[in-house]
């Protein structure tokens, strides 16, 4: 009895094996690709020697807030670090993944008149002096389509402020503004290609090109680069919650406080804070997971009537310093991201490649064996 039902039954299992060879990669990989709602990851990035000052521990340029009330200016050499934590929040389901994403940018240590000295951030609810580590932060809600990374537009929620570990002020509801866009920001699309994509430019709050200028090897991985370009904008002119522009955007100060030559010294003169940058980023083309980070940003004093010829030349050509650095992401950043990369690209090659390849093998086997002994049955079968 059991004979007899052996070449059926491996017919069967084979058909089915076959049918699921087909089958698998149409229904499983898309399921797979799709934004994750365990998404959990940490990028740090610090700033790197790029020629910006003669210090490759201290790479970078940061306006000392405490001397707004001193008698000069003053930009002192530092070393900073940015740490964004991005993860999946409610309202999430299904169809959509709602991203959290808190970025601090931090000040390690300065250089104090030749001595470089540690900056220390206060506690959470503490007050903060000028010279508190913590140099700014924001906390960013976006609701993005699973399937395509992309903005839905139901949810662009930006904290202006944050707490040190890049968190909402809770108390402060009052604390955010809505950004709609649709540029990718946190992950790029799966499948990427090379061509142009929209990029959200959270500090400035527009969609901007980037574009693809060229593929390399991460770890191991295909990367794509891309490059986005963020043109010059005036800070004064970025929306706030309470209509007012930001805090240290704009300042009033005599010239002789400014450092300038050639006008008055007791002339009050205002300058906005202006900021500019490059950004490039390195993607994993089958999965859009990012691989690598760099950023060259650039804040600084001018005048906002600079373009003006009519202006007196001091002013118009006056530049100083807020913020200019070129900040990557350090080699445990790339590594982890490699290795999240690694995990999705073997899900999708097992789910898409290799399960359909052994269950195709074996699906054909088994259909070779039973019809071969139905075959080999038929002819043991004595004729009538």
């Amino acid at each position: 009895m059991l004979k007899k039902l052996l070449a059926p039954f491996l017919v069967f299992i084979g058909v089915a094996a076959i049918t699921a060879a087909i089958a698998v990669p149409t229904w499983l990989v898309p399921k797979l690709e799709v934004v994750p709602l365990d998404l959990d990851i940490t990028t740090v990035s610090q700033s790197v020697p790029m020629g910006i000052t003669s210090d490759n521990n201290l790479p970078a340029r940061v306006f000392d807030r405490c001397s707004v009330s001193e008698d000069k200016a003053r930009v002192f050499d530092a070393h900073v670090t940015q740490q964004r934590r991005t993860v999946v929040v409610d309202p999430s389901n299904a169809d959509q993944a709602t991203v959290q994403s808190g970025q601090t940018v931090r000040i390690d240590r300065i250089d104090d008149n030749g001595t470089t000295v540690d900056q220390t951030t206060a506690p959470i609810g503490a007050t903060r002096s000028c010279n508190d580590g913590l140099l700014s932060s924001n906390v960013d809600l976006l609701s993005v389509d699973r399937k395509t990374s992309a903005p839905n537009g139901k949810l662009n929620r930006l904290y202006l402020s944050a707490g040190p570990d890049g968190q909402p002020i809770q108390e402060n509801e009052g604390n955010f503004i809505d950004v709609p866009r649709k540029g990718y920001q946190y992950k790029f699309p799966f499948d990427t290609k090379k061509q142009e994509y929209p990029y959200f430019d959270a500090n400035t709050r527009r969609d901007l090109p980037a574009k693809f200028v060229g593929e390399t090897k991460i770890n191991g991985l295909t990367a794509y680069e891309f490059v986005s370009e963020v043109p010059e904008i005036d800070q004064v002119l970025l929306a706030t919650p309470n209509g007012q522009p930001a805090l240290g955007t704009s300042l009033e100060k005599p010239a002789s406080w400014w450092g300038i030559q050639g006008i008055p010294a007791n002339e009050q003169v205002v300058m906005h804070r202006f900021a500019s940058a490059t950004r490039h980023v390195w993607v994993e083309p089958e999965t859009g997971t990012a691989l690598k980070g760099l950023e060259v940003q650039h804040q600084y004093f001018k005048s906002p009537g600079a373009e003006d010829p009519d202006l007196a030349a001091p002013l118009r050509e006056f530049r100083m310093d807020a913020f200019h650095a070129t900040v990557a992401w350090n080699d445990t950043t790339i590594d982890k991201q490699s290795d999240k990369a690694q995990g999705y690209v073997d899900q999708l090659r097992w789910g898409g490649v290799i399960v359909p390849i052994i269950l195709g093998v074996v699906g054909a086997i088994a259909l070779i064996a039973g019809v071969v002994l139905l075959l080999r049955r038929r002819e043991d079968t004595p004729a009538t």
